[in-house]
């Protein structure tokens, strides 16, 4: 195979690639620029409150952040398991097993991931 016909063939892959990879990078460089102004203004002797920090563009830590991606991740296993139902329904033989197979790995990442984010909540939220 030619090598411009391999380059057309894996084009979506490498763009897939590309889009992820200069996303990541200018996330990076972003949160280098806000530590060096904030690097700069401790050593001039300036004192940096949290609300100044995210005021410079530092992202603030979501609590919820494993609630979310566990529930997300829950929620795409159901949805496997509901295709593989489907189908199965529809006179796949073995589809709803080799679908519920690969819907585990999905819940179960989710359910770890939603176990974490209940035993990581402050003990504030917990009174509320």
């Amino acid at each position: 195979m030619d090598i411009p016909v391999m380059l057309v063939a894996m084009s979506p892959f490498i763009m897939v690639v590309a889009v992820v990879w200069i996303a990541f990078n200018a996330s990076t460089q972003r949160r280098k620029a806000t530590l060096t102004v904030i690097e700069a203004a401790i050593r001039d002797g300036q004192s940096m409150t949290p609300e100044t920090i995210r005021a410079l563009g530092m992202p603030r830590k979501d609590g919820n952040s494993d609630l979310k991606g566990g529930g997300i991740l829950l929620a795409i296993a159901v949805s496997v398991l509901l295709l593989g139902w489907a189908i199965s329904a529809n006179g796949g033989d073995e589809v709803f097993s080799i679908m519920s197979a690969i819907a585990s790995f999905p819940g179960l990442i989710g359910l770890v991931l939603i176990g974490f984010g209940l035993m990581n909540r402050p003990k504030d939220e917990e009174a509320a």
